[in-house]
């Protein structure tokens, strides 16, 4: 078998910059700035956004408005707007602001689980417990994120088994799609391979999503290990913002851009408008510069 024949017709793509991108600018953007690169994403054909988290704002003042944003998003028929929500309080307040889809966040690391949210890994499924069916009961989609799941900066290597235990978690919860996450952007495409032929033995690939980080160039040549080995969803941001508040190390995340040049270049369609996309990573460009003067942040293709 050569590297390209089991290349998909389509590959969906969920855009991650106006949370988890912009929840590590070093100060807030005004609500108006993220709704205008929402309507951008959503102008370029991007169907599958993750807006913003609901968590207490001590914990990321940059989406203190959470509340404010979700109820001011356009709705546009096709286009699913998700939020972070870490606890029941978190579900009131998404149902309330109109949010149809949930995402919950664990790591397959027992450190870096303790670090991100206060709980060890256990605990934090049965926070999930106690309101992830009441989601479900009101028509609400939930979907699951597991963070280091190539590795961790606190424990090092981490085992693909404990990625694999949490995505049946997950599933079994009723997370529609669990994404595995490299959020030190530490995975090699060997590396990849190894965790996703282990994960995909138990799981349909099509469950599955991937969310890469680029710290070391290897982005897109992970999401072509992915591709190979069935999976057809994939996390990116805008201009490659982002990182992690409590992971040392981690840079941005796989620049959406990037990632449709080459999907759609190869054949593969995401319903993306590539020009359009463009015009929003300009705009994300614009809102990190504004935060910060003189950073230097390239929105668009090629290196970051």
């Amino acid at each position: 078998m050569s590297l390209f024949d089991n290349l998909p017709d389509r590959a969906s793509i969920y855009e991650v910059g106006p949370r988890d991108g912009l929840q590590n600018e070093p100060s807030a953007v005004a609500t108006l700035h993220k709704l205008r690169l929402i309507d951008g994403l959503v102008r370029a054909g991007v169907s599958r956004i993750e807006v913003t988290s609901f968590v207490a704002p001590r914990w990321i003042p940059q989406l203190a408005d959470a509340d404010d944003l979700a109820r001011l998003l356009p709705r546009v028929p096709g286009v699913t707007y998700g939020a972070l929500c870490p606890n029941a309080k978190g579900l009131q307040r998404a149902r309330a602001s109109g949010i149809a889809e949930i995402a919950l966040f664990i790591s397959a690391s027992e450190t870096h689980n303790r670090k991100n949210v206060n709980r060890s890994v256990e605990d934090t499924l049965e926070l999930f417990r106690s309101f992830v069916p009441d989601a479900l009961a009101t028509g609400m989609t939930v979907r699951g994120y597991v963070s280091m799941s190539w590795g961790c900066p606190y424990e090092g290597a981490v085992d693909p088994r404990k990625a694999l235990a949490l995505v049946h978690a997950l599933s079994q919860l009723g997370c529609y799609q669990v994404s595995l996450g490299d959020t030190i952007g530490a995975g090699t495409p060997k590396q990849t391979k190894e965790l996703l032929q282990l994960v995909c033995s138990e799981v349909k690939p099509e469950l599955l999503a991937m969310h890469m980080h680029d710290t070391r160039g290897q982005a897109l040549a992970n999401v072509l290990v992915g591709l190979e080995l069935g999976v057809r969803n994939f996390d990116s941001a805008i201009g490659g913002l982002g990182g992690c508040p409590y992971a040392p190390g981690a840079s941005g995340n796989l620049a959406t851009e990037d990632l449709v040049y080459m999907l759609e270049h190869m054949g593969i369609s995401t319903g993306i408008d590539l020009p359009k996309l463009l015009h929003a990573g300009r705009i994300a460009e614009s809102l990190v510069q504004r935060q910060l003067p003189g950073r230097v942040h390239r929105a668009g293709l090629g290196t970051r």
